[in-house]
């Protein structure tokens, strides 16, 4: 059997840099300290944030 050879080639893109905030900031909760990275969005910790509750399927029931 002949050996196949395979070759690649880098990606030529740039990759885009992530989005940076607030390298300060700390939990939202009035009596946390806890000092938020600098890639987390969010204004809570982890343990002072509200629940979500991720939709897994079918429609989002309209509201009347």
């Amino acid at each position: 059997m002949a050996e196949t050879i395979l070759k690649g080639r880098r990606s030529l893109s740039s990759t885009r840099a992530p989005r940076v905030y607030s390298a300060e900031r700390t939990c939202a909760t009035s009596d946390c300290s806890t000092k938020l990275s600098k890639y987390n969005r969010r204004e809570y910790c982890f343990a002072h944030a509200p629940t979500k509750f991720p939709r897994l399927r079918g429609r989002v029931a309209p509201e009347n």
